[in-house]
């Protein structure tokens, strides 16, 4: 994986280990990762089909345990498939003696979205780069959610925070 930093952090280790394992199987092993750390993505199935420190690309079948009432892919599905990608491209550029909080999220849906749906969310050189330099910040996200007949339905915008993860000083 490239990176603009010499010590990746704890997660990009971790998704690093998996470069070994045979292409077929990277996407599975890697579910199997994330689904670990934020068991609510496993609920869902969320696949996690593409993790680098600059983008992160996530899909979501439209399957009926993340159907509305119209058969379309729900609203806060939506909201999980794009906070989701979001959160893990800070999560593979925060440093390990910090951790990402979800600050800010503002969501306009714009049409209806026909099947499946995936999200990518990428950072620039300079937001990677702000990221290891300090232990606090915050950083807004962009991320596209676009569905199976490529029309974005949802037009999102998301602000993490990172802070030191050690105890809180008064």
């Amino acid at each position: 994986m490239t990176t603009l930093h010499n010590n990746p952090n704890r997660l990009e280790r971790q998704l690093d280990r998996l470069s070994d394992l045979p292409a077929f199987a990277r996407s599975f092993f890697r579910g199997v990762v994330m689904h670990r750390a934020v068991p609510f993505t496993g609920t869902a199935g969320l696949d996690f089909l593409l993790m680098t420190p600059a983008k992160v690309e996530i899909g979501l079948k439209n399957e009926k345990k993340v159907q509305n009432h119209i058969g379309g892919i729900h609203a806060s599905a939506m909201n999980l498939l794009a906070e989701t990608a979001t959160g893990m491209v800070v999560g593979m550029n925060v440093r390990d003696d910090c951790i990402p909080l979800a600050k800010e999220l503002k969501m306009a849906f714009k049409k209806r979205a026909t099947g499946s749906l995936r999200a990518v969310a990428t950072l620039s050189d300079e937001q990677r780069a702000a990221m290891q330099a300090s232990d606090k910040g915050e950083v807004t996200v962009a991320v596209t959610v676009t569905d199976e007949a490529g029309v974005n339905p949802v037009e999102c915008e998301f602000v993490w925070a990172w802070i030191p993860s050690g105890p809180r000083k008064n």
